[in-house]
């Protein structure tokens, strides 16, 4: 349930003072969120309660603070009591910053901010601003809102929680010894459920002999073995309760963070440690961030995503397949960290339809004069194709030995190669002498046909005319856009916490295609403004021009009435 919203019918002629031109930037924010439809803008309604403010006047006012670099819910706060635009947008309503950040952070509002793309792309498509039918793809990574030093790193954490494992199995052994624990599975011991069982049990045990310590006489000659049992046993209790229980929770919880990952941030789960551009102690520190995906066309973000990854191309796949306008494109735009033979595969097995402009990591090492003449490059050997072998830059021959297939642990991929092992017997003995490691093994190299083939293709498509014209749009299309969000929008770090809310976060600033498309439109209505006004001007000044020669001529004919008889005779 919302509060009507209704656009211009509470507005009072006392505040048409106050209106904002038609050609402000508000007006465009306010027409294009109109344009999102009703439902999608409402969503799922709450029944009861307090009536919320229309979702459409809350996006509307996030993304004119934005537009002014305004992030702050305070500050956005402020903007309506003293901002007029914002004003207009809010209908003259005070809202406070809790309102204001529970929306951005609510998932209604990341659902909203991600809908809005595709809304934008048709209206990019409907007025034929899609740059040649491409669309251009690039990462950049942001640091998080955390804490650059509450890391928890995957290896430290599964090296203890493997030591906890068996300090686990030792007390229980124990604990079957002395017969508190009759039945209970090993390895459900190696789990904080199985431990908080085993303190269970043991707890019991010693209210069992508290009971028969209390039946006993008061002096016993050499002490009661009762007491000294149910001493032992509470010093394991407390070890379970305090020591072994809470950590094996908190190993479990970790790697349920973890879901991959090599790290995160107490401060922020979401986040991931990894290397960042800026790094102002010159040491490599790694901060937690999150690694943004973009994908432009026209300078126009179309739509974006989050990965934990820091390599671009293993959010590559994923970014592709969770797009919802790919379908309007059909050519593919990206850098060398997006070139691998997995994505090469991926992309002729899924996207056949679509062309791929994406040179591979080697590819303006391979075009130069040094990588061409270096003799200990296998592309650069001699290969005889007939008998299948190689000969180096010392004449050693490798002959084809077999086939070899390696599993890359990132993607999955297997990938095949075939191993040329140098012959042991050469044409003079220093062949055979440099046919051999330092170690006195023969001497391998290995070919990936298959990533030779993918390599070739990209090649000939980069290098092909269009091909060059296409890449060479992507330095000006995509790489702008993180620019312009780092150093104008000052946006280096994270203003929320959590992968949802930095995404709704991240998807208003990125709503800069508004900015940008009211720019362009008002400076062609600005442009056409300027033409008629010299036009108009020029129109004037001929025709004070002929005033004034019919002027000069009516004076002429009163003065020098002789002359003008003689130059203009009568007929």
């Amino acid at each position: 349930m919302y509060q009507n919203y209704t656009i211009g019918q509470t507005t009072l002629t006392l505040n048409l003072d106050f209106a904002i031109p038609h050609n402000h930037l508000a007006n465009t924010i306010s027409w294009f969120v109109d344009s999102i439809p009703e439902d999608v803008l409402l969503g799922n309604t709450a029944k009861t309660g307090r009536p919320a403010y229309h979702p459409a006047m809350m996006l509307k006012i996030l993304l004119f603070a934005y537009s002014r670099r305004v992030f702050s819910g305070r500050k956005i706060e402020l903007m309506l009591e003293e901002n007029v635009p914002m004003m207009a947008l809010a209908e003259h309503q005070q809202i406070s910053y809790h309102t204001i950040n529970n929306f951005r952070s609510s998932k209604h509002a990341n659902e909203l901010v991600k809908k809005s793309f595709l809304y934008f792309t048709n209206l990019l498509e409907a007025e034929g601003l899609i740059n040649e039918g491409a669309i251009f793809i690039d990462g950049t990574k942001i640091e998080a809102d955390a804490n650059r030093y509450t890391f928890v790193w995957r290896k430290a954490v599964e090296k203890f929680h493997d030591k906890l494992k068996g300090q686990a199995v030792e007390l229980y052994d124990e604990l079957i010894a002395k017969e508190v624990v009759k039945a209970m599975a090993k390895e459900k011991v190696q789990t904080s459920q199985g431990l908080a069982e085993l303190a269970q049990e043991t707890e019991a045990e010693i209210e069992k002999l508290i009971e028969e310590i209390e039946q006993e006489p008061k002096a016993i000659p050499g002490g009661s073995p009762r007491k000294a049992r149910r001493r032992g046993l509470k010093k394991l209790l407390h070890k379970l309760r305090k020591d072994y229980v809470p950590r094996m929770k908190k190993y479990e919880e970790a790697k349920e963070i973890f879901a991959g990952r090599n790290s995160y941030s107490k401060t922020d789960h979401d986040a991931t440690f990894m290397h960042m551009k800026e790094d102002h102690m010159k040491n490599g520190q790694l901060k937690p961030g999150y690694n943004i995906q973009a994908a432009t066309t026209d300078q126009y973000v179309v739509d974006f995503a989050l990965y934990p990854n820091p390599t671009d191309f293993r959010t590559f796949e994923p970014f592709l397949k969770q797009m919802t306008t790919l379908d309007k494109f059909d050519k593919i735009v990206a850098d060398a960290g997006y070139g691998s033979e997995y994505n090469y595969s991926m992309l002729a097995e899924k996207y056949s339809d679509k062309k791929y402009y994406i040179p591979y990591t080697m590819y303006e090492k391979e075009k130069t004069r040094k990588y061409r003449n270096d003799p200990t490059k296998l592309a650069n050997w001699f290969y005889d194709e007939k008998d299948d072998y190689y000969l180096d830059q010392n004449g050693v021959r490798f002959n084809f030995k077999y086939y070899s297939q390696r599993k890359d642990r990132s993607t999955g991929q297997v990938r095949d190669f075939k191993v040329y092992e140098a012959d042991e017997f050469q044409l003079t003995l220093e062949l055979e002498r440099l046919a051999k490691t330092k170690s006195g093994r023969q001497r391998q190299v290995r070919y990936n046909p298959n990533w030779q083939y993918l390599k070739e293709k990209a090649k000939a498509v980069l290098q092909s005319p269009e091909g060059r014209h296409i890449y060479s749009m992507r330095k000006y299309d995509v790489e702008p856009i993180f620019e312009h969000l780092k150093n104008v929008f000052g946006m280096r770090r994270t203003h929320l916490r959590g992968k949802k809310k930095f995404e709704t976060d991240i998807g208003i600033a990125f709503m800069m295609n508004l900015s940008k498309y009211w720019n362009r439109r008002w400076s062609k209505d600005q442009f056409s403004l300027f033409k008629n006004k010299n036009r108009q001007k020029k129109t004037v000044k001929q025709l004070k021009l002929r005033v004034g020669l019919i002027v000069f001529q009516y004076l002429r004919v009163s003065f020098f009435p002789d002359t003008y008889k003689n130059n203009f005779p009568r007929i």
